[in-house]
């Protein structure tokens, strides 16, 4: 990729984290139900709280666990309730997250 390119992109990637921290109080209005879903599937687990946000669509589970350090059991079932739950879409295999979520999403819980 050439260098102006590379800049074009850095500046596309920039107007599109501005767009979604605007967005963020209509995201979350819109998504309430769900997100109050999650929080109440995952809660203060910071291994399950870590392993959701690498559910992008582009993770295994196993490469889910390995980067998260969560129980091969406990993804598992998190996986089973969060499809049951309408929160993923695709593949459970390559689980992705049916919502956005900041990155601060889990923070007013605190992690034990």
């Amino acid at each position: 990729m050439s260098e102006h390119s590379e800049q074009i992109l850095d500046a596309v990637n920039e107007i599109r984290d501005l767009i979604r921290l605007m967005a963020e109080p209509q995201i979350a209005a819109r998504d309430k139900k769900l997100r109050e879903d999650l929080l109440n599937l995952v809660g203060r687990s910071a291994p399950k709280q870590k392993s959701v946000f690498l559910m992008d669509g582009n993770n295994t589970q196993a490469a889910i666990r390995q980067k998260s350090r969560i129980n091969q059991g406990y993804l598992s079932t998190l996986v089973k309730q969060l499809g049951q739950g309408k929160l993923l879409i695709g593949d459970p295999k390559l689980p992705k997250l049916a919502i956005s979520i900041p990155s601060n999403f889990f923070d007013n819980l605190g992690n034990t």
